[in-house]
């Protein structure tokens, strides 16, 4: 699959993974709406790539994923502005163990309301011409991560969520595929996050730095690189890639039948 010409959807797109996917997407010849609630920074974003790109390549659109109205309003206003969509990154992402409940809202609920928004759009079924969604999970969607434990079951649930989408799209004729990014600690602001927004469980901050050590720390540059491989390589669905500083790998999952 090649991306030139292609529209993306990128959600938490103005800082971290997902700048770092927009901006390999566009590399590649993409166009891409940048949905964010982070306004100062995806304006700060915006300029930089409106220089490299051009301003016909790139559309921020403020975004809330937690808002069924607001999404649906981005990814009309993506589809009419680049003739369609092609990709979708449901990126957005936080981690907070004190306000559980926003935690499972963003991390979950924005990933499945993204995701059947842009069915919406892409099922071939209403009129779409297919493409790829890439949802982002996490090493703590593959295995426990103890001093977080909603954060691990929001990123084990969108997992489950895509692998489930994918046989879905496939048995109903969708023409979209679903993929599961896992990356492993990225310096990143959620990254930076984890001992202070840990909340009841703050004393397992041992836990957490034995595994950083296990782990190491990944290059946003090697995350990004595993969504291309992802979007562009058309046998990928129902995929979950484990992208960290020792591992990078397609997840082999028990046999269900």
């Amino acid at each position: 699959m090649s991306l030139n010409g292609k529209t993306a959807v990128v959600t938490g797109a103005a800082l971290g993974i997902g700048r770092a996917i927009t901006e390999l997407l566009l590399q590649q010849g993409a166009k891409v709406a940048l949905l964010d609630v982070n306004k100062t920074a995806s304006e700060s974003l915006m300029e930089v790539l409106h220089k490299q790109y051009g301003r016909e390549r790139t559309l921020f659109l403020n975004c809330d994923v937690e808002s069924e109205e607001q999404i649906k309003a981005a990814f009309q206003k993506a589809a009419e502005t680049f003739g369609g969509i092609d990709i979708v990154c449901n990126n957005a992402g936080v981690l907070n163990e004190d306000t559980w409940e926003k935690t499972v809202s963003v991390n979950l609920m924005g990933v499945i309301r993204g995701s059947y928004t842009a069915l919406e759009h892409m099922s071939k079924l209403s009129g779409g011409r297919g493409g790829v969604i890439i949802n982002t999970a996490s090493l703590a969607g593959l295995g426990p991560l103890p001093s977080c434990p909603v954060y691990t079951a929001t990123k084990h649930a969108v997992v489950g969520f895509t692998r489930a989408m994918a046989a879905a799209s496939t048995a109903s004729g969708y023409g979209v595929r679903f993929n599961t990014l896992c990356p492993g600690f990225v310096r990143t602001d959620l990254f930076s996050s984890i001992i202070s927004n840990s909340g009841r469980f703050s004393h397992l901050t041992d836990a957490t730095q034995q595994l950083v050590e296990h782990f190491g720390i990944v290059d946003l540059a090697d995350v990004a690189a595993a969504v291309l491989e992802m979007v562009t390589d058309e046998t990928k669905n129902g995929e979950a890639f484990l992208v960290s500083a020792k591992r990078k790998e397609y997840v082999r999952f028990a046999s269900f039948v």
